[in-house]
């Protein structure tokens, strides 16, 4: 019962490790690569059956069914390989030579070995029992080992040489790293097999070469996951008009700063406030798409004026920069420009926004609005500058 117990393990840690993978759900079947990798996992489940069963048959010398096992056995195991290469294809996703040598030699070797079981019946050429009942292997079976020994030491060569260029970037060579290494382990026990007739060397191999996938499948998905969720939460986290951050991620923010500020640990940061003039005119007078573009427009003249900082709308015509890094060492250079910017933009009937701008005093601020409230007392005060200028005019 060795022999078997082998097998047993192996399919226990298969479906507890693959269990996800193998259920029939729209993320699976998602794709080629999971869809194969899915048919992959259950050819491999068949052959693990077929091997324990093999060996509680051959214990107790069962031969007529343990002869039927036994090309179950060799019909599993080519099924196997040919949904391996299959996988491997798409999930190197390369259209190459390497790719069409193991479309064909997949699919060639799993027909030759199905003919090779039919003429088996007739003349044992794969393996045979003697009166015994002793398993006897044959000539073709050695052959068809060789052949899959010569295959997987390809798997296990190219995708590693492939890896080492420079050329391919990371995810790709993560990817080749567990083709080859799943290749090199079947390689290994496939000659242990061919040696060892009577050991399940085979299951051995297939049980950590798909551990070895496995860990790499599960890897991009959650990687694929995270992408996804940072997708979604950066969408939930833009303004929708003008593709600055929004109020959420302002308050979120606020709520990150705050207990730094409290624990003294907080890093320098200025905050610049901005109203835009005249939305309502516009929107009165010209209508809510001449409004919304002008929205637009006065967001992309603060985000070119604060490159580097953070910029969110948190109100209908407001906006708030929160100044960090190589432009807070310059931030009133960077207030001073942004003004005559709005200053020459009065003068010539361009978009105006009020600005103002206060930094972080440690020691003294105890809170984010403290130093919000100062920039926004300097906000307003540059706005009635910008209105008494407008009525003198």
């Amino acid at each position: 019962m060795y022999y078997s117990s082998i097998g047993i393990l192996a399919l226990i840690v298969h479906l507890i490790i693959n269990f996800e993978a193998m259920r029939p759900n729209k993320r699976t079947a998602s794709t080629p690569s999971r869809s194969r990798y899915r048919a992959f996992l259950l050819s491999v489940i068949l052959y693990y059956v077929a091997d324990l069963s093999w060996g509680i048959l051959y214990e107790f010398k069962i031969i007529p069914v343990c002869y039927i096992a036994t090309d179950l056995f060799f019909y599993s195991m080519s099924l196997t390989l040919l949904f391996w290469m299959r996988f491997i294809i798409t999930y190197l996703n390369k259209k190459n030579a390497f790719s069409v040598i193991l479309k064909y030699a997949g699919g060639g070797i799993f027909l030759i070995q199905i003919l090779i079981l039919a003429i088996n019946f007739f003349y044992p050429v794969m393996f045979t029992f003697e009166t015994d009942g002793e398993y006897v292997p044959g000539v073709a079976r050695y052959s068809i080992l060789g052949i899959q020994t010569l295959l997987f030491a390809l798997i296990a060569i190219y995708p590693l040489l492939v890896s080492l260029g420079k050329e391919i970037g990371h995810k790709e060579k993560l990817h080749n790293h567990a083709i080859g290494l799943s290749g090199f382990m079947m390689t290994v026990f496939i000659i242990l097999q061919n040696w060892f007739p009577l050991m399940p060397f085979y299951a051995v191999g297939c049980l950590l070469a798909t551990c070895v996938i496995h860990s790499f499948v599960i890897m991009d998905q959650r990687d694929e996951m995270d992408n996804q969720l940072g997708s979604v939460k950066e969408k939930a986290y833009k303004d929708p008009l003008t593709n600055v951050r929004n109020k959420t991620a302002y308050m979120e923010m606020k709520s990150a700063m705050d207990p730094l500020i409290k624990k003294g640990i907080m890093n320098p940061f200025g905050v610049a406030v901005f109203d835009v003039n005249d939305l309502k005119k516009v929107n009165d007078t010209l209508g809510l798409n001449a409004g919304d573009k002008y929205l637009k427009d006065a967001s992309h003249i603060i985000c070119e004026q604060f490159k580097h900082s953070p910029v969110f709308r948190i109100g209908g015509d407001e906006f708030v920069a929160i100044v960090e890094g190589e432009e807070l060492e310059h931030a009133d250079d960077l207030e001073k420009t942004f003004e005559d910017l709005i200053t020459q933009n009065k003068e010539t009937g361009g978009i105006v926004i009020a600005s103002g701008m206060d930094v972080y005093k440690a020691g003294t601020d105890n809170s984010y609005d403290d130093v919000f409230n100062r920039a926004d007392e300097k906000m307003h005060i540059r706005k009635k500058a910008l209105k008494g200028s407008e009525a003198i005019r």
